[in-house]
């Protein structure tokens, strides 16, 4: 029998040897082709918000000080999610040439993350632009197809259980709500404008080359109207596409004419706002014909539009008559068949 000296000492070193729950998640990784900021940038909803510094190599290893939940981060050009939660320790890689698709999580609760990851890319594949270009069957269609998809993710997932998925479906559930009330909005937009009626003008709008253009100097021509803004995401993504079609259409019976909406409420004078705009049409090298209204969104043409949202995409006849009023975007295919069909 061993002594009772010893007994006490074996407890005490195994007790001294049991780790203590870290107050703090372990995070390191690497990003290949970062940008030249070279920083991470961790964040939730709640405010919390840190920054990690990357090597030169793209590497970074840093430790935060969580309350558990899923995280934003941000290279500089996109953004990711992540699930955090103190005393674990976990990794990403990611290229940001393929941001979503090379993004890997590995370590303590990794799955969480690349769950999360999975749904992403899922999300991408169905929720297309050219979702609200099409029927109200076809919509209704891709949803069901996206929850019976969504549904079977989740049974790839076994080790996740299903208190883990209660904020995530939530979080389908409003999306899905969002995504159709935009829909039923673009319905009662073509509707209200309905195809083969005169269009709302507009007049003596500021050209990039210094003089002015009228909806009315390209009768006898089909119309494409892109409505935008210099801060607009979403507005500054289809560039690429816009510019794409207007090289393709470039010799055909179509203007290209993009109205930008830029003013003082962004920019904090119009003066501000028309270099912002007159910059960016440079620099970007922006195609067609670019114009300039001077009064922003109280633009009667806009205003006539009950343009509410950019980037918002019209499409108008040689004759002055709408085609549609809330036309596909230039990166959806859809546009290319109606301008094909149109024969234009």
């Amino acid at each position: 029998m061993k002594p009772l000296f010893t007994i006490f000492l074996s407890i005490l070193l195994v007790g001294s040897c049991s780790e203590t729950p870290k107050n703090y998640v372990t995070l390191s990784g690497k990003i290949t082709n970062s940008n030249e900021l070279k920083k991470l940038t961790i964040s939730n909803r709640e405010g919390y918000s840190k920054e990690i510094s990357l090597r030169k190599d793209g590497s970074f290893n840093d430790t935060l000080n969580v309350k558990e939940g899923i995280y934003r981060f941000y290279d500089g050009n996109e953004v990711g999610r992540i699930y955090l939660k103190n005393n674990n320790t976990i990794s990403f890689t990611l290229d940001t040439k393929a941001f979503d698709e090379t993004l890997k999580f590995k370590g303590d609760d990794a799955d969480r993350s690349n769950f999360i990851i999975a749904n992403s890319l899922l999300q991408e594949k169905f929720l297309t632009a050219d979702i609200f270009d099409g029927t109200e069957a076809e919509f209704s269609k891709t949803f069901k197809d996206l929850k019976a998809a969504y549904t079977e993710l989740k049974g790839d997932y076994k080790t996740l259980d299903a208190a883990y998925f209660t904020d995530l479906d939530e979080n389908f559930k409003a999306m899905e709500k969002s995504y159709t009330s935009y829909f039923k909005q673009k319905l009662k937009m073509k509707a209200l404008f309905a195809k083969g009626t005169p269009s709302p003008t507009f007049s003596n709008y500021e050209n990039h080359n210094g003089k002015t253009n009228s909806l009315s100097d390209f009768k006898g021509k089909y119309v494409y109207i892109d409505i935008w803004a210099t801060w607009c995401g979403p507005c500054k993504a289809e560039i690429p596409a816009l510019k794409a079609l207007e090289s393709k259409y470039h010799n055909r019976n179509i203007e290209f004419v993009s109205i930008s909406v830029d003013d003082a409420r962004r920019s904090g004078t119009m003066e501000k706002a028309h270099e912002a705009w007159k910059t960016m049409v440079t620099e970007k090298e922006l195609t067609g014909v670019q114009l300039f209204t001077g009064n922003g969104w109280e633009a009667d043409f806009v205003q006539n539009y009950k343009v509410n949202g950019i980037p918002r995409f019209i499409l108008i006849d040689p004759n002055g008559n709408i085609v549609d009023a809330d036309a596909p975007r230039p990166s959806s295919k859809k546009l290319t068949e109606l301008l094909e069909n149109l024969g234009v």
